[in-house]
């Protein structure tokens, strides 16, 4: 009974612990800004490597497909800010626009943007900067949503009925 006290249930009944590890949600902030720097500095990194862009015509689709998604995201959003921290804005719940099919559209979006690039230009550094973004944006989207639940109790069922990046899988 204590455990459950502890954690909220998502979708095929898999448990979100309120400390997810060695997370707890009154130190999310802080692995937020973690979370934060391991999606921007392999960016940064492919950025400088001249991995991120790619003339192929699929990976110019689908970083075209990523930007849409993210203006899309950060219109629905709204004039809330953009901080390194996880701390939830003012405003309520957003659960509209691509929020209405995922829960976190502007971390897919990068990812969406950078893995095609990325494997366009597959070598070591550039799957493992890829693999850092990606665990980055995952620890990011946990202390979002340790915090989260705490100021917006409706984000559980909103957790519950939609994915974090992909419609249906995840």
């Amino acid at each position: 009974a204590a455990n459950s006290s502890r954690r909220f249930r998502l979708s095929a009944g898999r448990p979100l612990y309120h400390a997810v590890s060695v997370l707890k949600a009154k130190h999310a902030d802080g692995w937020s800004v973690v979370g934060y720097v391991l999606i921007v500095s392999p960016m940064l990194g492919l950025a400088l490597m001249r991995a991120l862009l790619d003339w192929s015509p699929l990976v110019i689709g689908i970083q075209g497909l990523a930007v849409g998604l993210m203006i899309w995201g950060r219109i629905t959003f709204g004039l809330r800010s953009f901080h390194p921290t996880a701390s939830p804005t003012p405003g309520g719940l957003v659960t509209s626009g691509p929020y209405r099919f995922i829960r976190h559209p502007l971390y897919t979006s990068i990812c969406l943007f950078a893995w095609p690039a990325v494997l366009a230009n597959a070598g070591l550094l550039t799957l493992t900067l890829g693999a850092v973004m990606t665990a980055g944006a995952i620890l990011r989207m946990r202390c979002e949503e340790l915090l989260l639940v705490r100021v917006y109790p409706e984000y559980v069922a909103y957790a519950a009925r939609t994915k974090r990046m992909i419609p249906g899988l995840f």
